[in-house]
């Protein structure tokens, strides 16, 4: 008996432990694509690529540098924990982002020799660059195929040829050549400037004197894009004084992302917060970040622990070569240092891959332990901490500024220390609504000042982290709860993501905007199918902010702006939201995602007056879906990526839900005879959708072609809804299927490509009928994120066979992932 009850003892322990493995060694060791650090909206967003925190430069989601780097002092020794200092160059022939120059061009062929130095250019014309199609870019507008350039510059006897680099930015095909010989070739383009290691090219062929750069752009999809200069790598003087920290791990929380290092004789443990506090406004639009630094001793001695923090000034710009303004000063309890650009162009530019290039980034931290200077460039501002020298100008306007936080700890011994610091960004102007500029929601007044903004957030430390502890934690109880310890990891992963995917403003009609950007989608504001994936999240906890999202949709028909009977696509380009720019319809689509999600709205709320106040709206595009919804034409659905298709199966079946939430509001309001015609019409419609798709053993992508399939995730709604339009039978068979089509890295979007749409996915996995068969479609899920090498805040298409990011990035739709947990609340 007594073998018997030790054998059992042991066997409990060994549960035990395997439960606690399960439950809290992957949130210790998490692993991401990208780690998000500093996340607000579309423009203040900084990650790390990178799953050692110190072993790449930080990044704005677009893959911009917005570097922050972190050097712990402990005694004499230096550790750098965060960050990755950016190569480093001085110029020897400037580009256009940097200083205006001319180039001799023509747009017809020019004939044999035109690389040569002595050809002759008579016949050519002369623009400034940068050429390109993009007005908002170019000093040249180039809108042809093909653009031959010739750049004509002089360098002195003095000049240096070592370490040379070819800086460029170009799209699309290049050939380059350097005084008439061929140097450079690529197909294909680039994002952003480029440093071209073409150090030997160069030697070899530039000379003091006179010099010619030619260049052969050809065009062969979308824009267009000419500039170039030469630059030289510099070395860092002071690289041998600083080891790397040893990162133990990282845990990703909803709201947190916390490192564990060993920084010789002492440990670090570091955090990022952004009190994203999704039931909480005030919070949720604040653009202020903590950063969290807890110190200890790890041999029994006291040690000297400083902390050190530079960031640079290209988190305010959205092109490194901009020219900014810093200033260093107080403000109650807290220092402060701000950056932002000298031209401070409010809401001039919109578009997709862009940065933010007015408003102003702050770095605060409480007088009592901090210190604060300007340097030009960081190694300047780590030069001055290695060194003691904590002094820097007061303001300073320049160009490749960084500014520079040191904390001071003072003697720490085996008693953890913690200390904080903060990183805040104000855009004055957050959105262009309909012709009319609003402020951020912190400031829709308009009488507020950032640096009071600053000190309440120092104030209220302790008190905000204790929100974002319970809150979080909730947050993963109930997905944990829901769908298990995976699905709730995923969860974690996509928070932060959706919501700093919006921007939170008031418009004049004094309603909750929550507009979305289509993140390296095609940059639309606002777009009706983000809307529709990321619901879950939004109306699981907050469904103001998911009624923030369609407001600007209702108000854009209601005002008489927008006259089709279905819903708009978008409502701009983001930052601007003066009407839909997408250049083609989604009728269908777009209307049966405003009723479903109107209908949701009710459920979570109890009521349907929401519903009410756009009765009207509702009712045009109920009708517009009754006569054309159920058999759609040749047309887009949220994944235009996949092309046009007629006759979609899943499109059918998201109008058939609409239907069906129209009927479900309309008996809340009390429009009996409204709710049985459409309930009866969409009943109707279950029969023959289920006879037209029919393939056998599964349903089709399309009616009536039997060789086909595709997920049907717009039926989740039958079962989140509890609508029980469609027999359980449909179900099983679909889900059945789907398991015998998966790939390694998830279940394919349908039969015609093997990549998919991770939100789909979960949306497809709530309709199985159980946490297990639920969870077959969650692990691969989530080796995707663990193994892919696509090093990108979470990108939502995937390829299902090899885990490579299709397209997309850092999007809100990610929000969907919530779906599972929406069912769950609901349902109770």
């Amino acid at each position: 008996m007594t073998m018997l009850f030790s054998r059992y003892c042991r066997m409990m322990v060994i549960l035990v432990c395997i439960f606690f493995q399960s439950v809290i060694s992957p949130a210790q060791q998490q692993k991401a694509p990208s780690y998000p650090l500093i996340t607000h909206t579309p423009y203040f967003s900084i990650w790390s690529s990178s799953d050692k925190l110190n072993g790449s430069v930080t990044k704005h989601w677009t893959g911009a540098e917005h570097s922050l780097i972190g050097v712990i002092k402990v005694d004499d020794a230096y550790y750098r924990f965060l960050g990755k200092e950016a190569e480093a160059y001085v110029t020897v022939l400037p580009a256009a982002d940097e200083q205006s120059y001319e180039m001799a061009y023509t747009l017809s062929e020019p004939g044999q020799g035109w690389y040569e130095p002595g050809f002759n250019t008579a016949a050519w014309k002369t623009g400034k660059a940068p050429f390109s199609d993009d007005k908002g870019k170019a000093k040249t507008y180039w809108n042809t195929d093909d653009i031959w350039a010739r750049r004509t510059f002089t360098l002195g006897d003095k000049v240096s040829f070592d370490n040379l680099l070819l800086k460029i930015n170009h799209d699309d095909n290049i050939d380059i050549y350097l005084n008439g010989k061929h140097i450079y070739q690529k197909q294909g383009w680039v994002n952003n400037y480029t440093f071209l290691d073409l150090q030997q090219q160069l030697k070899d062929n530039l000379k003091a004197g006179k010099n010619v750069l030619a260049f052969h752009v050809r065009n062969s999809a979308g824009g267009r894009f000419l500039d170039a200069g030469i630059v030289r790598r510099t070395e860092n003087a002071d690289g041998n004084m600083i080891r790397e920290a040893v990162q133990q791990e990282v845990a990703i929380k909803a709201m947190e992302t916390t490192y564990h290092f060993t920084c010789g004789k002492a440990d670090l443990t570091l955090t990022f917060t952004s009190p994203l506090l999704i039931k909480d406004l005030a919070l949720l639009s604040t653009p202020i970040s903590y950063v969290s630094y807890q110190v200890r001793a790890n041999d029994g001695n006291k040690h000297d622990i400083a902390v050190f923090l530079t960031a640079a000034s290209n988190i305010a710009t959205n092109l490194p070569g901009e020219e900014v303004t810093a200033k260093a000063g107080a403000s109650g309890d807290v220092r402060l240092l701000q950056v932002g650009t000298v031209a401070q162009p409010v809401l001039k530019k919109a578009g997709d891959d862009l940065r933010i290039d007015w408003g102003y980034f702050y770095v605060g931290a409480p007088k009592d332990y901090s210190r604060q200077y300007i340097s030009v460039g960081e190694k300047n501002g780590i030069h001055q901490f290695l060194h003691d020298q904590y002094k820097g100008p007061a303001s300073i306007t320049g160009k490749h500024l960084n500014l520079n936080t040191v904390i001071s700890f003072g003697q720490v011994g085996n008693e953890a220390v913690k200390k904080f610091m903060m990183l805040g960004y104000d855009e004055v102007f957050a959105i262009r609504y309909f012709n009319e500029d609003l402020r951020p929601w912190w400031n829709n007044k308009g009488n507020r000042r950032f640096d009071a903004l600053m000190n309440t957030a120092a104030g209220g430390y302790d008190v905000v982290m204790e929100k974002v502890k319970h809150f979080q934690d909730t947050i993963y109880t109930d997905a944990l709860n829901a769908g298990g310890a995976a699905y709730a990891e995923l969860c974690e992963l996509a928070y932060r993501q959706s919501i700093a995917a919006h921007a939170l403003v008031e418009s004049p009609q004094k309603e909750l905007l929550f507009l979305s950007k289509e993140n390296f989608s095609n940059g639309c504001i606002a777009t009706v199918d983000l809307t529709y994936p990321s619901a879950p999240l939004f109306i699981a906890y907050n469904p103001e902010l998911e009624k923030g999202m369609m407001n600007g949709i209702f108000h854009y028909s209601e005002s008489g702006k927008w006259t089709k009977p279905f819903a708009a696509h978008d409502l701009g380009t983001y930052p601007i939201a003066n009407g839909q720019v997408y250049g083609e319809d989604m009728p269908v689509e777009e209307a049966g995602n405003m009723l479903i999600l109107t209908a949701a709205i009710a459920k979570a709320e109890g009521n349907a007056s929401y519903a009410r106040k756009h009765w009207s709206t509702l009712t045009t595009w109920i009708k517009y879906l009754d006569k054309e919804g159920f058999d759609p034409a040749n047309q887009l659905c949220t994944d235009d990526f996949a092309g046009h298709l007629a006759r979609n199966v899943n499109l059918s079946a998201k109008a058939i839900m609409a239907l069906r939430s129209y009927a479900f509001l309309a008996d809340m309001l009390g429009y009996k005879t409204d709710a049985q015609y459409y309930l009866s019409r969409c009943q109707s419609m279950v029969q023959n959708w289920m006879k037209l798709a029919d393939a056998g053993d599964h349903y089709s992508l399309s009616f009536e072609n039997k060789n086909t399939w595709s997920q049907k995730y717009n039926l989740v709604w039958d079962k989140v809804l509890a609508f029980n339009l469609f027999p359980e039978s449909v179900f099983d068979k679909e889900i059945s299927y789907y398991l015998s089509k998966q790939q390694a890295y998830g279940l394919p979007l349908d039969s015609r490509k093997t990549y998919t749409k991770s939100d789909w996915i979960i949306w497809t996995a709530v309709m199985a009928s159980d946490k297990t068969e639920f969870e077959k479609f969650i692990l691969p899920l989530q080796k995707y994120t663990l193994e892919t090498t696509s090093r990108v805040p979470l990108s939502d298409w995937h390829e299902t066979t090899n885990g490579e990011q299709r397209g997309f990035q850092a999007r809100s739709v990610v929000g969907g992932y919530f779906m599972k947990v929406l069912q769950d609340k609901l349902s109770k």
